[in-house]
């Protein structure tokens, strides 16, 4: 996963899009290392155009990095997703999709992912329905250079069916949850961030 945060409001809107697909999967599927919550802290917060959907939740989750230190995002991380046993927030599709952990929806995700020609890494310990593996695919059906597989109706296909059903329900844990701070913010970000997708998926119908 590479660190970058979208910085540039020169950015065209599909490597927009991607820069934040890969951002998503960054910061969900760890504690931000000190470069890239360094970057995120000194991000551009206003939108090219004044009153963008995006530009609030972007600016809260800027400014709660800046405010908390990286030991407090971790903490929390851990709180939420980690520990021993059950995490009090789960972060996989399976989980919000069926309400166990690797059934049908997880072995439907494979099928596709192989259909894209997608494996995954076997020294990623989480399967591929957690949300940072998800957002990954997302970014490379964007950013890729085979256009048979990245595509806009491939990422359309896609969201609706890996990500759509289940994601504004994560957030909603995660925001819910006591402990939820710094990725409250993040959450309510994810949530705006996958409305706008959403929204321009519709007009492609």
């Amino acid at each position: 996963m590479r660190e970058s945060v979208p910085t540039s409001s020169a950015l065209d809107e599909e490597t927009a899009r991607a820069e934040i697909y890969g951002l998503l999967a960054q910061l969900f599927y760890a504690p931000p290392p000190p470069e890239l919550l360094d970057a995120l802290r000194v991000a551009v917060t206003e939108a090219p155009a004044a009153g963008a959907y995006l530009e609030e939740p972007w600016r809260v989750l800027v400014g709660t990095a800046r405010e908390m230190q990286a030991a407090e995002i971790r903490s929390e991380y851990n709180a939420l997703f980690g520990g021993v046993g059950k995490p009090d927030v789960y972060l996989f599709g399976s989980h919000y999709l069926s309400g166990f952990l690797n059934e049908q929806p997880l072995a439907r995700l494979r099928g596709d992912l192989r259909e894209l020609g997608l494996t995954r890494d076997e020294a990623m310990p989480e399967t591929e329905d957690h949300i940072a593996y998800l957002s990954e695919v997302m970014r490379y059906l964007i950013a890729g250079d085979d256009v048979a597989v990245a595509n806009l109706a491939r990422q359309r296909e896609f969201f609706a069916v890996h990500l759509q059903p289940w994601v504004s329900a994560m957030c909603e844990a995660i925001v819910a949850h006591p402990r939820a701070r710094f990725y409250a913010a993040l959450a309510r970000f994810t949530q705006a961030f996958m409305s706008v997708e959403q929204q321009g998926f519709d007009l492609l119908a």
